[in-house]
């Protein structure tokens, strides 16, 4: 089952990019997330970090570690709901996967 998933997964990816579709998804996700603010609110939150920890005490790979689940947490379920809309009006116009 989590290998068909898999191979789902990977196909639906893979006509998305193929179609240009994941481009303008991602597109439309940014202008989203910064009409919300978030981007301001993880440069904000990057910024705490660093000077909790100190720029010489954290690298990038541990400051992405970091940031990472307060980023989706930040992410509005309005958002959310809207790419999963655009995915599923994709899915719809092409059944064949």
């Amino acid at each position: 089952m989590a290998d068909r998933n898999a191979q789902i997964r990977a196909s639906l990816n893979a006509k998305l990019i193929e179609s240009g579709e994941r481009e303008r998804m991602k597109q439309l996700l940014r202008q989203r997330l910064m009409e919300y603010g978030w981007r301001d609110q993880m440069k904000a939150y990057c910024k705490d970090i660093v000077k909790q920890k100190g720029l010489e005490n954290i690298t990038v790979d541990e400051l992405v570690q970091e940031i990472t689940p307060k980023g989706r947490t930040l992410v509005p379920d309005s958002i959310k709901k809207e790419m999963l809309t655009v995915l599923r009006q994709y899915l719809s116009k092409h059944e064949e996967l």
